[in-house]
């Protein structure tokens, strides 16, 4: 089984770098401008995707200039150079929607990383600068009944992180150059 659902996330992996490649490359871009105007990148995210902030801020190589966003900011307190950085599972998630609908309205640049689901017309990929795809729109392993479990969200929103701070490293050192 492990082996199985190791090749289905490799694929998986393999989709992303294919399909957001360019995505993740604009979305350095945007988070960029946050670190040359000397402003922040505010990491929000909800439920599992909770890991990547996680990873973004205490790991062995954290992202510069990023901070978790929580109940105690308020957006008054945000420099016009400041960027904010969305992971959710689906991008209909009701927790981080009304506040992207909020970061459009002050016209706040904002990067997202979700699912989009199909029925979804009016999720935070729509008001989103930048949206990157992570294509799990149902588990990578099949069981006997037909049904699909192992839905590895976070580790797929990980493997974009690392894309996007990668790319972003590349920029900071293209610049300072």
């Amino acid at each position: 089984m492990l082996k199985m659902f190791s090749t289905q996330l490799s694929g998986l992996f393999k989709r992303l770098h294919e399909k957001e490649e360019e995505a993740i490359e604009d979305s350095a871009r945007i988070l960029a401008q946050a670190l040359s105007g000397e402003g922040k990148i505010f990491i929000c995210a909800t439920n599992e995707m909770k890991a990547v902030v996680a990873e973004a801020l205490y790991s062995a190589e954290p992202l510069q200039g990023a901070e978790e966003w929580t109940s105690s900011h308020s957006l008054e307190n945000i420099s016009p150079n400041d960027r904010f950085l969305f992971f959710s599972r689906t991008s209909d998630d009701e927790e981080l929607l009304p506040f992207a609908e909020k970061l459009t309205k002050e016209y706040i640049p904002f990067v997202s990383v979700s699912t989009i689901m199909s029925s979804d017309s009016h999720g935070i990929h729509t008001k989103a600068d930048v949206h990157i795809d992570l294509k799990l729109t149902k588990g990578l392993l099949p069981d006997d009944e037909g049904n699909r479990f192992g839905y590895p969200a976070s580790i797929a929103a990980i493997f974009v992180y690392y894309g996007i701070k990668f790319t972003l490293d590349e920029f900071i050192k293209e610049y300072e150059l």
